[in-house]
């Protein structure tokens, strides 16, 4: 059973898209409620009307024609979700996805064209929010190794200035490093929010200058910091045989700084694959692995590694705050116990850490309650 015309005209009219035809000389000569509602005009201000009424340029106008007549919708006289530029009845012009077809009579003339056009501006926007979400992450994991530096490095002149400064100087340079790794945390703060308002999607706004809006970052007070993450002194790591792994080469010598401090010899690995080469002939007590790196990510490296060495420890860091490749969950699933996520890395968590995968948690008790 066949659909009365009536029905397909009353669909018609109330599309929320536009749909505009023409006939052979151009003329609209139908326009419905979604295109009234896009482009402003009413019915009466644009029946009869040249198309031109609608286009910002003949030339636009032409360009959609001439796709039409060579067919890049698949078949001539077609075209599909052809990209054009219409223009509103303020003048503001608008893109659009335009799927059409020219209407032929039984002699084969043209009697005129029918389109269906959408406006995509809110798809950009969404395509332009999703790249920035990437920028955004990208971003926070490069800030991020640069902070793993800092703060490494800031502990480690933290040590330096209480074995060597006065009481005086002291006083005066113990606030100044205090002041520095109060703004190292907010910046950590920001990054770390910067990871959840990628994932999330979901965030707020407020005033900037002139009316303008900027994305809040919500960043007051003191970062947060997970149960269990507390600082603690007094671990002896010394001995203990560590490989880093990491393509930045700030992150590997800033690790390495940190933990020779602490006697652990350390060996440095700029890659995945000068990892594997390095564990064929020495020996270590664990691994210390980034997780996104270019020849091999840190699964391949957990995986190499557990060939090589099945009982090794390896824990992997990350300073990103989702697993978009499934790095860490595929890791975890073949048996990996430990990630560190959000770096940079607090050092002593960092000492903890691998105290504890070394030496397990009585070892990490004993070593401490000796040296307390």
């Amino acid at each position: 059973m066949s659909l009365p015309a009536e029905y397909f005209q009353k669909l018609v009219e109330s599309c929320p898209d536009i749909i505009i035809a023409v006939n052979r000389s151009g003329t609209i000569i139908f326009y419905n409620d979604g295109a009234r509602q896009d482009l402003g005009f009413t019915p009466e201000e644009v029946l009869g009307k040249s198309v031109m009424v609608i286009y910002p340029t003949q030339e636009e106008a032409q360009k959609v024609m001439a796709a039409m007549r060579r067919g890049e919708g698949g078949e001539p006289g077609k075209v599909c979700n052809f990209e054009t530029t219409f223009k509103t009845k303020e003048g503001r012009q608008i893109p659009v996805a335009i799927s059409a077809s020219i209407i032929y009579g039984e002699e084969g003339g043209e009697l005129g064209s029918i389109g269906f056009a959408k406006d995509i501006r809110g798809i950009r926007r969404r395509d332009q929010l999703a790249t920035l979400c990437e920028i955004a992450i990208g971003l926070s994991h490069e800030i991020n190794n640069s902070l793993e530096v800092l703060v490494n490095q800031l502990d480690l002149l933290q040590q330096y200035v209480g074995r060597v400064a006065t009481d005086e100087e002291y006083v005066v340079e113990s606030e100044r490093l205090e002041s520095v790794g109060q703004q190292l945390k907010k910046i950590q703060e920001i990054t770390r929010r910067i990871g959840d308002m990628a994932e999330g999607g979901e965030y707020g706004t407020k005033e900037y200058f002139d009316g303008r809006m900027m994305a809040d970052l919500g960043v007051t007070g003191s970062p947060k910091t997970e149960e269990g993450d507390k600082q603690v002194g007094g671990f002896s790591l010394e001995g203990l045989r560590l490989l880093v792994v990491d393509d930045d080469l700030g992150v590997c010598c800033s690790l390495k700084d940190l933990l020779q401090k602490e006697s652990c010899v350390v060996e440095t690995a700029p890659s995945g694959q000068k990892a594997i080469e390095l564990l064929d002939g020495r020996e270590f007590d664990l691994v210390l692995s980034d997780v996104v790196m270019p020849d091999m990510d840190g699964y391949d490296v957990y995986r190499a590694v557990k060939k090589k060495r099945p009982t090794l420890p390896v824990i992997l860091m990350t300073a990103f705050y989702y697993d978009k490749d499934h790095v860490i969950k595929r890791s975890c699933l073949e048996g990996l116990q430990c990630v560190i996520f959000k770096k940079p890395i607090d050092p002593d968590r960092l000492k903890k850490i691998i105290l504890q995968h070394c030496r397990g948690e009585q070892g990490a008790l004993k070593t401490t309650e000796g040296r307390a």
